[in-house]
């Protein structure tokens, strides 16, 4: 059963770094708590539809347990592949795993990241997430939308850091 659980709940990062190159861990970054909230919306309504066969004539009993298993099936594995979801910043690139059944991975390396745009909606600035979008010297790249991300800003700095660090990008120029 442990087995299991950790196939459904971690993404085993450790095993994707380059450790024989010195990469290391800078950050993970997971979805900000704001994206379990439809999900678990969904668990809630197939509850309520449990709540209610007392209610009705037995010969029907079964069709809101049929609902309500479904819908906490659906909210349930909506919640694990959001928090699959991971973004990982190291000392030498970013990638994103994501995926519950089926998992991806997208990579790009420090040097190819030429700008971050950081977007805050509405509710993003209250709540305190955003979206990072990444823009690479190639054309067509797998990594490039973070949606829901904790402190974005931060996160933007931290790159940002890294990427000055490694000497990828000339010195700044006083104004």
């Amino acid at each position: 059963m442990g087995r299991i659980r950790t196939w459904l709940t971690d993404p085993d990062i450790g095993s994707r770094l380059l450790r024989d190159e010195g990469e290391v861990i800078v950050e993970v970054v997971r979805k900000h708590w704001v994206v379990y909230i439809i999900p678990a919306l969904i668990v809630l309504a197939g509850l309520l539809c449990w709540v209610v066969v007392p209610f009705i004539h037995v010969s029907l009993g079964w069709a809101p347990l049929l609902v309500g298993a479904g819908l906490i099936l659906w909210g349930v594995g909506r919640g694990l592949d959001r928090n699959l979801d991971q973004f990982v910043i190291t000392n030498m690139r970013v990638f994103r795993i994501h995926g519950l059944l089926s998992r991806s991975q997208a990579t790009m390396p420090l040097g190819r990241i030429l700008d971050i745009t950081v977007v805050q909606p509405l509710q993003g600035r209250m709540l305190g997430y955003g979206h990072l979008t990444f823009e690479s010297a190639a054309q067509d790249q797998g990594l490039r939308d973070i949606r829901h991300v904790s402190h974005p800003t931060q996160r933007d700095l931290v790159i940002q850091r890294l990427v000055q660090r490694a000497g990828l990008r000339g010195p700044k120029v006083p104004n």
